[in-house]
């Protein structure tokens, strides 16, 4: 999938006032890839607002979604105050739910600034892209999961720490890349966020398999996506390259808690994002 495409992706199919049908794309996983539904949701929740930036997002993930029939994206009209707005969506396929998300839009207002400094990495030149990695790590891997690490996709990734990205040693519960999805995008600040919101579902549940030796695709290994929170700080673009640090605080009950910030390359704090994801080791391998 070019960049192109991605923009297809998110450009919805409006079939009512606050009905919306997407399109799937294919990313070698078993269901439909989680920051899909996310930027799909958030674009239709945009579609029925003022003009007012969206600041959060929270959402779970309740059923996989079939690749092979489009989404339906239901609205609803929470409230429209003097200063938010808040959005209610509902992602269906064959009647039933399969993705719920509120959404909360501000009128743009100036107050308190602060924000947590952006560690210091080496810059993007230089590193290796994430999917020669996935290449690499493919061959190890059982048949069936080798698909979702051998196909292309719209995002530039490039691991801070590559020799860790795929190996099987016990690292850290942390991990960063830099991120960008290549050309140059529109000058629209709604499409930004909602590609931000696909970016954001890449690798941050991989982060607490780090500490137990684990990466996708392991024998044994079930995970799917439960929960997917954002917000958004400040402006920026994701044609521009932006700092993904990750790390998880915590893994346990089968689920395993993770966080995400990105930076502009000048270090700016510019989106949050958190989610818990299914970890479970299987015994019937």
């Amino acid at each position: 999938m070019n960049p192109d495409q991605l923009l297809d992706l998110l450009n919805l199919e409006r079939l009512d006032r606050d009905l919306f049908r997407g399109s799937n794309q294919d990313i070698g996983a078993a269901a439909v890839f989680g920051g899909q539904v996310l930027g799909q949701a958030l674009v239709a929740a945009s579609r029925t607002r003022e003009e007012r930036p969206v600041h959060s997002l929270h959402s779970y993930f309740l059923r996989p979604g079939d690749k092979s029939i489009p989404i339906i994206y239901q609205v609803e009209r929470v409230r429209d105050g003097g200063s938010f707005t808040t959005r209610r969506v509902v992602a269906v396929q064959e009647g039933e739910p399969i993705f719920i998300m509120s959404a909360s839009f501000q009128r743009r207002e100036s107050g308190l600034s602060h924000q947590i400094a952006m560690p210091a990495v080496p810059g993007p030149e230089g590193l290796p892209d994430e999917y020669d990695l996935r290449l690499s790590a493919a061959a190890r891997l059982p048949a069936e999961h080798r698909a979702f690490h051998t196909s292309a996709r719209p995002v530039i990734m490039r691991a801070v720490d590559p020799d860790a990205l795929w190996a099987t040693a016990v690292t850290s519960a942390q991990q960063q890349f830099w991120v960008r999805v290549p050309g140059t995008l529109p000058d629209d600040p709604e499409l930004h966020c909602a590609l931000l919101a696909y970016v954001s579902d890449y690798y941050l549940m991989g982060t607490a398999l780090r500490p137990h030796g684990l990466r996708f695709g392991e024998p044994g290994l079930q995970s799917a996506s439960l929960d997917h929170a954002m917000w958004f700080h400040r402006e920026f673009r994701v044609d521009n390259w932006l700092l993904y640090t990750m790390e998880s605080p915590s893994a346990s009950g089968s689920r395993g808690l993770n966080f995400g910030h990105f930076y502009r390359r000048d270090g700016t704090l510019v989106a949050t994002c958190a989610q818990e994801g299914l970890v479970r080791l299987r015994d019937d391998q």
